[in-house]
Formats: structure tokens, C-alpha cells, sequence
């Protein structure tokens, strides 16, 4: 199989689909790889690092999209990739369509096979390729926050971890999975007062024992988010609802009540947010001002740090691309019902439950579909 890999080119993205170690593997399985020229630079992988595994460097995106079978990439393809796409071509990578009817439309019109990392699960349960980016942003969140914290940021200028004497900031998570505890987990390292809110009462549990006395664990309801998020100079937003929209759980009244020069960092924005008042920004401009609190919700947070994305990602996502390039999409797809879960859209059918209802779209079941 022909596996493209295009430089991406969202704001600020230095992230590309494939590391050169990952296309010696699918060449050594007898593919072939098209890196488009540069796509590397961001994680220090020169056009050479790849020519030198056995792939071929492409000057321009156009001739990714226009041979490529396998379109491998990271971030959701933009308004100028997806004219390029064509009928029967895959493209594996993130998309989180639930709050972009917009490129939902496109890719229905395409007649592509688009597979979502974001929703491709695993036996344990977990969300394995949302897994390693969930990690990074949720590490990266306390890290922005600090930054946003300082006076000439806009914040209230604010130690994270304070000093003896004075007390620490007060860092609020609302969401204890994947990114909620890695924000626990750097927040509590830098020193923080950290609460972390879940209605799961088993994750509860497990951030308990992971933690202990370091942090405290409380239910999340509409109350107790009111409660903490009010009282924090910190907010977190790490919820999850598996390709669906973000829950709006933190309303425009308590960003108003929070003291001035606090900050709010949504990692659900992707999703579409829980927090009211956020809305996508990017690397180049990541912050704004909203009722005297800094909001930061950069849609491609793990794009700021690209070498240890790149890799974390492509140790996740290798596995199925091989079988992908091996057995071709449509028989990948019925082997394994875990990147089955991926399909998000299937030559003009949307095949994502939560996709379709979060759009008022037709669902179509992905295994009917594939025969």
C-alpha cells in the first residue's frame, strides 16, 4: 500500500503522522512511504532520516493526497486538505467531528474512509491513541497555567506552588481521567492545592490511592463545581465524553465569580469545551480575557512540545497502521471491532453514534456497512 504522510499545517503544528522509525517498519512490511518534504523539521526528522528507512519525499502535499491509499496524519484536515481527499482513500487521524458539522459535511463529500484516533478503543477500555495525547496535554495544562498565573501574562500574579509563609494557589480539575490526573500529578508536584472533581466514584477511588493526602477527591456535581471552581485560581477542564461534544459543566456565571486574574485552561476544546465562555484559540494567540479571568484553550495543545508528541503518539498508532497498509481498511476494520470503533465517516455515511447525534445526522452501523 502507498502510506502518505503530508506536512501538517495547522497553526503552530510541528507534529507529523509518522517518525522515521515508524515508516522503516512499514516499508520493511513491503509498503511504501510518501513523506512530504519537511514534514520531520518540528521533531528534528530531515527529509534524509527518512529517505534513509526508504521513503520517498513528496515537494508538495498535493501528490500525498493525489497517490496516497493511507493518509497518515495527526490534527483534523483542514478546509484546503480535504478538497484534495478523493473517494475510497483513508485518512487516519484525529478529527473530533462532534462539534465541526462543518468538516463532517466535507468528508462525507469526499466518499473517503475516515478513521479517528480519538474513538479507535482498546480491550482495557481505554482510548489508546487519545491516551498518549491526553497525558501530554494534561501535563501541559499546570505548565500553560503557571505561565498564565504570572502578572505580565494577565493573571493575578501568583506562584503555582507558592512559598513558605505564603500559601500555594488553588488548582481546581474537573475530569479525573487521563488528563485530569496528569494535571493532578504535575500541580501536586509544583506544589499546588489540588481538588479533582469525577462522578465516577471508581475514579475517585483510584486517584485516591494513587495520591493519597496530597489532593482531595470530590464528587463532581452542579454544586460542588459551583463550590470549587469559584473558590480556585486555577480551573482545569478535562472532561470526556468518547467522540462526542464536551458537557458544558462550568457556566459563564461561575467564570464571572472567580477572582480576577484566575485562569481557566480547557483541554476539553477539542471536544467543543465544558467550560461556557471558552472558544478555540491557538498557539500563536493562546490566551483571552473574559470577565477579568485568562482562558486558554489552544485546540492542539500537544503541538507545543512535537518531539515527545510525535513519538508518544507513533508508538500508539503503529500498530494500526500496519494493519491498515497489510489488509486494507475495509478488512482491518471487520478483523478488529477496537479500530472498527474509529470510523467516524464511510464513503458519505457517518458511522459514529455520538457523532451523528450530536449533529442530527444519519447513523450508519459501521459493520453493516462494511459487509
Amino acid at each position: 500500500m502507498l502510506i502518505g504522510v503530508p506536512k501538517e499545517i495547522k497553526d503552530n503544528e510541528f507534529r507529523v503522522g509518522m517518525t522515521p522509525a515508524s515508516v522503516r517498519e512499514a516499508v520493511g512490511r513491503g509498503h511504501r512511504v510518501l513523506v512530504q518534504t519537511n514534514a520531520g523539521v518540528g521533531i528534528g526528522a530531515a527529509d534524509a532520516d527518512y529517505a534513509a528507512v526508504g521513503a520517498a519525499i513528496a515537494l508538495d502535499a498535493e501528490r500525498i493526497w493525489g497517490e496516497a491509499q493511507l493518509v497518515v496524519k495527526v490534527k483534523e484536515p483542514q478546509s484546503g486538505e480535504r478538497e484534495r481527499m478523493r473517494e475510497g482513500q483513508t485518512l487516519f487521524t484525529y478529527l473530533h467531528l462532534a462539534p465541526d458539522p462543518k468538516q463532517t459535511w466535507e468528508l462525507i463529500k469526499t466518499g473517503a474512509i475516515c478513521i479517528a484516533y480519538e474513538t479507535v478503543t482498546a480491550p482495557s477500555g481505554i482510548l489508546p491513541l487519545l491516551h498518549p495525547m491526553s497525558e501530554v496535554a494534561g501535563r501541559m495544562s499546570i505548565q500553560v497555567a503557571q505561565h498564565a498565573l504570572e502578572r505580565e501574562a494577565g493573571g493575578r500574579g501568583v506562584l503555582l506552588g507558592g512559598v513558605p509563609g505564603v500559601a500555594p494557589a488553588k488548582v481546581c480539575v474537573i475530569g479525573g481521567g487521563t488528563v485530569g490526573a496528569n494535571a493532578a500529578l504535575m500541580a501536586v508536584g509544583a506544589g499546588a492545592e489540588v481538588t479533582v472533581l469525577d462522578r465516577n466514584n471508581e475514579t475517585l477511588r483510584a486517584l485516591n490511592a494513587r495520591f493519597g493526602a496530597r489532593i482531595k477527591t470530590v464528587h463532581s456535581n452542579a454544586e460542588t463545581v459551583e463550590e470549587y471552581v469559584r473558590d480556585a485560581d486555577v480551573v482545569v477542564g478535562g472532561v470526556l465524553l468518547p467522540g462526542a461534544a464536551a458537557p458544558r459543566l462550568v457556566t459563564e456565571e461561575m467564570i464571572r465569580e472567580m477572582r480576577p486574574g484566575s485562569v481557566v485552561v480547557d483541554v476539553a476544546i477539542d471536544q467543543g469545551g465544558c467550560i461556557a465562555t471558552s472558544r478555540p484559540t491557538t498557539h500563536s494567540h493562546p490566551t483571552y480575557v473574559v470577565h477579568d479571568v485568562v482562558h486558554y484553550a489552544v485546540t492542539n495543545m500537544p503541538g507545543a512540545v512535537p518531539h515527545t508528541s510525535t513519538y508518544a503518539l507513533g508508538n500508539a498508532t503503529l500498530p494500526f497502521v500496519l494493519a491498515i497498509a497489510d489488509k486494507g481498511a475495509e478488512q482491518a476494520m471487520k478483523d478488529d471491532p477496537h479500530l472498527r470503533a474509529g470510523l467516524n465517516v464511510y464513503k458519505g455515511k457517518v458511522t459514529c453514534k455520538a457523532v451523528a447525534e450530536a449533529q442530527g445526522q444519519d447513523y450508519a452501523e459501521p459493520l453493516a456497512l462494511l459487509g
